[in-house]
């Protein structure tokens, strides 16, 4: 059965842009299907003959990074002040955009990848990707804050909640709490969030896995290419 989709949505799984941008597109009569400029409220197939400003954007080659992301470095792929991006830290020449983001001050696994339908399906909450984290919390923090944090706190509207956490050493000289914790759903900021809910904040953050991905291999800074099984794995996630 041939999947049908809104136009937009098939533009931003392509890694082109966001869907706004892609409606933007449309609007603006820069995308063709099938030989004919697209209109608000089309459909289309993943097979269709999809062109934006004359390249067509099925037939780009996906690419999948690991990235070891270092501290003073953005997590996006154009950034306005001119600093330094995880994309400039990627030797490709293709048009590849971080999964999710990691704040500029935090280090770790990031998969950077031009396959957009793998970017929401390990980005969105439902489908519980694992996401772990090594964390320097300023303060003790106390077997009943742990259990808040299993429980969950609310932030906002939010939901924040530790699926595993374990407290792995205290410093009293330095007053520092160094903690594991595994998070699931990813949203922005959790973190930090949640460490600041329970009046710890957060000095230091580092995530070692992301799903079953690790950098240990990866010094600061460097990155691999993953391998067809490891993306089938992840493709493995969708609920």
């Amino acid at each position: 059965m041939i999947k049908i989709e809104r136009l937009q949505k098939i533009i931003a799984e392509a890694g082109i842009c966001s869907r706004r941008k892609a409606e933007d597109l449309i609007k603006e009569g820069k995308v063709k299907v099938n030989g004919k400029t697209a209109t608000i409220g089309m459909s289309a197939n993943y097979s269709d003959n999809i062109v934006i400003g004359g390249k067509n954007i099925n037939k780009e080659e996906k690419v999948y990074f690991l990235l070891n992301k270092p501290r003073g470095v953005v997590c996006t792929a154009n950034d306005e002040k001119n600093r330094k991006t995880v994309v400039d830290l990627i030797n490709t020449d293709k048009r590849i955009y971080p999964v999710g983001r990691l704040d500029y001050d935090t280090t770790g696994a990031l998969i950077l990848t031009n396959d957009g339908c793998l970017a929401n399906i390990l980005m969105h909450p439902k489908n519980e990707v694992e996401r772990s984290y090594y964390a320097k919390v300023e303060g003790l923090v106390t077997k009943e804050e742990v259990n808040i944090l299993k429980r969950g706190v609310i932030v906002g509207k939010e939901k924040y909640k530790a699926e595993y956490i374990k407290v792995r050493k205290y410093d009293k000289k330095t007053n520092i709490s160094y903690v594991s914790l595994i998070l699931r759903e990813g949203h922005n900021h959790e973190v930090k969030k949640m460490f600041k809910e329970i009046e710890h904040p957060v000095v230091k953050l580092k995530r070692e896995y992301f799903a079953f991905l690790d950098i240990k291999s990866l010094k600061s800074g460097e990155f691999r290419k993953l391998n067809p099984k490891e993306v089938k794995q992840l493709y493995s996630y969708k609920k």
